[in-house]
């Protein structure tokens, strides 16, 4: 058996680490290849390291490392496809319905109020697709996490993970206009 493999079996996080080094950037490109989807090839990435970290003790010796990390990679792209295409069919939040979230009487009240609010959504804008939803779902319409994992198909960590990112973002991007 690959010491790799096993060290990873075994719970060693360094060796977890320098695999993820080693293949992070091989299969980001090979997802982004056949996707054409920056996005997509990211959250797949990102998404099959923790399955195959969650899973370790189930790595199999018949098979090397990336092997098996490139078949999670397949599945779980192919299930991510599928639940776009799910999306595409349901109606989400679209930017006239959070300009109508985010207009209220005080805001033609006060223009200053007006302009910040107009930074703050283009702030949102620029945020990845998903993280957007996740983000609406949870400040805007008030879904639990639980609600918005099965809403989006995807986990309720991947929903924590999307949101600690918004929030982030937004920290990070308003800290240097509201200074």
């Amino acid at each position: 058996m690959d010491q790799r493999l096993q060290n990873i079996k075994e719970g060693n996080r360094q060796a977890f680490h320098d695999f993820y080094f080693d293949q992070h950037a091989k299969l980001y490109y090979y997802i982004l290849k056949y996707t054409r989807s920056e996005w997509l090839a990211e959250e797949t990435v990102q998404m099959s390291f923790v399955k195959l970290w969650e899973n370790r003790e189930n790595l199999s010796a018949s098979y090397s490392l990336s092997i098996q990390l490139f078949r999670i990679a397949k599945s779980i792209v192919i299930d991510l496809l599928r639940r776009n295409a799910v999306r595409k069919t349901e109606r989400l939040p679209d930017q006239a319905d959070l300009h109508h979230i985010f207009q209220s009487s005080t805001e033609q009240s006060y223009p200053e109020i007006k302009n910040e609010l107009e930074y703050v959504r283009n702030v949102i804008r620029k945020m990845p697709e998903v993280q957007q939803q996740v983000f609406s779902y949870s400040r805007i319409d008030g879904f639990s996490h639980k609600e918005i994992a099965e809403k989006l198909s995807i986990s309720v960590k991947t929903v924590e993970t999307h949101i600690t990112r918004a929030v982030k973002h937004l920290k990070k991007s308003l800290s240097l206009f509201f200074w």
